[in-house]
Parts: structure tokens; C-alpha cells; sequence
């Protein structure tokens, strides 16, 4: 397991831009818990934030692509509305231990 960063460091709630050997993550903390995926759109395969940290809507309720409004189920990564309807944000193995978002060494291996 590799530490991405301290969960304090992620407003709650909010998202926060992280990086793993060149690979751009992004994680969201909501009720507790912390969910992260590749920063990548399926639509486009470009990264969904126009603003470091900035990947949700105004009222931090879903996920949004900042270049063409699709919104995203923060804890599914489901595409709800956009022109990647019904596809879905990777989302990446990860927990949480002593305060710090860890994650798993088997990095790009989507979650279960």
C-alpha cells in the first residue's frame, strides 16, 4: 500500500487532485468515507477538473466533468446524466489506516 496523502487533507465534504507515479487520481470524502478514481473521463479519456481539487457540483453532491457537464455518482462513479451515459469513472483500491489514504500497491486494478 502507498500513501496518497492524509484524509485531513480532503475537505469533507470535497475532492482532492492526487498523483501516483504520473498517473492523475483524484479522491472525494462524503459522510466518512473516501472514495478514488483515475482522473479521467470515459467520454473523452481527458481529466474532469478545470481547477485543482475542484471535481464536484456546486453542492458537492455529485462528481462533474468540468468540460462538458457530465455528473458522476460519487460513491459508483456511474455517469448519471452527460454524453457518457451509463458508463462509469475507474475507480482504484484504497483504505483508510491511521489517518491516511492508502493505496493498494496493485495500482490501475479496478475495485471490486
Amino acid at each position: 500500500m502507498t500513501v496518497l496523502c492524509r484524509v485531513d487533507d480532503i475537505p469533507e465534504p470535497g475532492s482532492k487532485s492526487l498523483n501516483y507515479r504520473g498517473e492523475a487520481l483524484f479522491a472525494v470524502r462524503l459522510n466518512g468515507q473516501v472514495f478514488l478514481y483515475r482522473n479521467r473521463c470515459p467520454h473523452l479519456g481527458i481529466e474532469l477538473n478545470w481547477q485543482e481539487n475542484q471535481f464536484l457540483d456546486y453542492d458537492d453532491s455529485l462528481i462533474q466533468c468540468a468540460t462538458h457537464g457530465a455528473l458522476f455518482i460519487i460513491e459508483s462513479g456511474e455517469c448519471v446524466a452527460g454524453p457518457c451515459l451509463g458508463e462509469a469513472l475507474q475507480p482504484l483500491r484504497c483504505r483508510v489506516e491511521n489517518g491516511e489514504l492508502l493505496l493498494d500497491e496493485v495500482l490501475l486494478a479496478p475495485a471490486d
